[in-house]
């Protein structure tokens, strides 16, 4: 499923870092409506838990799969999002938290998910935007891609899911992100390749707190309306046939 030599999710060691409670906050925002009181769901990529949380929370069942064991609980299987350990049909509702982009082929990740959800079962993703954003980040995370909106809608039409929502994250600091971005290339910092774990950069606690606070505006918007763009795309979608 990852990049050879990506392992689990900074999120293991750094559950509180801004851009972990935020994105939670944020997919929730946008797209817990879509899977409330469904059934039967799988977690996939489940070893990044803080964003996970509350789409457990939404649902009947819950079962967990992540390619790195670590941050697995006991339930949890470790297995890849290209043969997902599961009968056709099995699940309810599925979510991808930032893990499709790691996923090569795209397309087989894809078909795994729609095969194992019921039709007419919900498919949650979020992935990285922008391919003019790529960097060392990306290659240190192990990713495949960057996304636009109207890629991620594509790719999830072309493998047979009707999209009920697609919309940007993370707007309102999105100008920092731009920066931040700007800095890498201008210095130009590189990856020897992929890292087991990749550390998130250090965050002063207030520094910290002001960021979180700044994507509070993107919650209150997401409950209201699509945003046109920042450094994630969230999508909601359900399986067709």
């Amino acid at each position: 499923m990852t990049e050879h030599g990506h392992g689990g999710s900074p999120s293991i060691a750094t559950p509180d870092y801004w851009w972990y409670v935020a994105r939670a906050d944020l997919l929730e925002a946008a797209l817990r409506d879509l899977v409330d009181g469904a059934g039967t769901a799988l977690d996939l990529g489940s070893a990044d838990g803080p964003s996970a949380a509350w789409f457990r929370e939404s649902v009947g069942r819950t079962a967990s799969l992540d390619i790195d064991p670590r941050g697995l609980t006991t339930n949890g299987v470790c297995g890849s999002a290209l043969a997902l350990p599961f009968g056709d049909a099995s699940f309810d509702a599925v979510a991808a938290f930032d893990v499709i982009e790691h996923c090569a082929p795209e397309a087989d990740a894809l078909a795994e998910v729609r095969r194992v959800l019921r039709p007419g079962g919900r498919f949650l993703m979020s992935v990285p935007a922008y391919t003019w954003a790529w960097s060392d980040f990306d290659v240190a995370n192990g990713h495949h891609r960057r996304y636009t909106r109207r890629r991620a809608v594509a790719a999830l039409e072309r493998s047979g899911f009707r999209v009920e929502r697609a919309t940007y994250g993370f707007t309102t600091v999105f100008p920092l992100f731009v920066a931040e971005r700007a800095a890498r290339k201008v210095t130009h910092r590189t990856a020897d390749g992929a890292a087991d774990i990749v550390e998130v950069p250090q965050v002063p606690r207030p520094v910290n707190a002001v960021l979180r606070g700044m994507c509070r505006l993107d919650r209150a918007l997401l409950a209201r309306t699509d945003l046109p763009f920042g450094s994630s795309v969230f999508v909601g979608a359900t399986r067709v046939g």
